[in-house]
């Protein structure tokens, strides 16, 4: 129960609490109203940065959500350019994730990290079509356990500005194994071949939890 009500925090966040806690002291020396406003705040920080831990299934034949958030896109794509698969067909599903989501990011199948490539971009609103080529953005290709390509991209959106990458190339991950987090609502996105989706526009999704499709 503890841990549910005071998760633990991703260390991105700690900085980040102490900012929101100073502010929130001065607001409080000068009156009451202010003083709650930077509690909220406090609180609002604290929570961005938690860091629950997941039921992962455990299964390779399943692809899980890479982030937690609303899924805003299922549909039939050519691979990113960017790791020269755009001649490639992939399913895509696109997760946002506004301000109230978790934003730590978890990998959707096990398998190796064949190539992590960041690109730098524009900031717009991470719901919008153009976000997917045009926003920063860092790019994961893995190798799962059947050899197909998976690859996850994490998307900055309106308000976020660092994109944290916690995976090397050529690591060995397992489903759900965090792989990083983007600070301040943003978007993800999961190209993937060989599986079909489970999911469906509108719904939410939980990092390392919610299937996403089946092999």
């Amino acid at each position: 129960m503890f841990s549910k009500i005071f998760p633990k925090i991703h260390t991105e966040g700690y900085k980040f609490i102490v900012i929101a806690v100073f502010i929130t002291i001065i607001f409080l020396i000068i009156n009451n109203f202010l003083g709650l406003i930077g509690i909220l705040l406090s609180v609002w920080v604290y929570y961005f940065f938690r860091d629950p831990e997941r039921t992962i299934i455990g299964d390779d034949n399943y692809l899980v959500s890479p982030a937690d958030g609303e899924v805003i896109k299922v549909e039939e794509v050519d691979g990113p350019k960017e790791l020269g698969l755009e001649n490639k067909k992939f399913k895509k599903i696109s997760i946002f994730m506004n301000v109230f989501d978790c934003h730590v990011n978890r990998t959707p199948c096990s398998g190796i990290v064949e190539d992590i490539l960041y690109k730098p971009g524009k900031f717009l609103n991470a719901s919008l079509d153009k976000a997917s080529e045009d926003n920063e953005r860092n790019y994961y290709k893995i190798k799962d356990k059947h050899g197909n390509d998976i690859v996850v991209v994490q998307i900055a959106g309106l308000v976020a500005r660092r994109i944290v990458c916690e995976t090397n190339k050529n690591q060995e991950l397992n489903q759900g194994d965090r792989i990083g987090m983007i600070r301040f609502g943003s978007r993800a996105d999961v190209y993937y071949e060989n599986y079909e989706p489970l999911v469906k526009v509108g719904q939410t999704a939980i990092s390392g939890e919610t299937l996403l499709a089946k092999n």
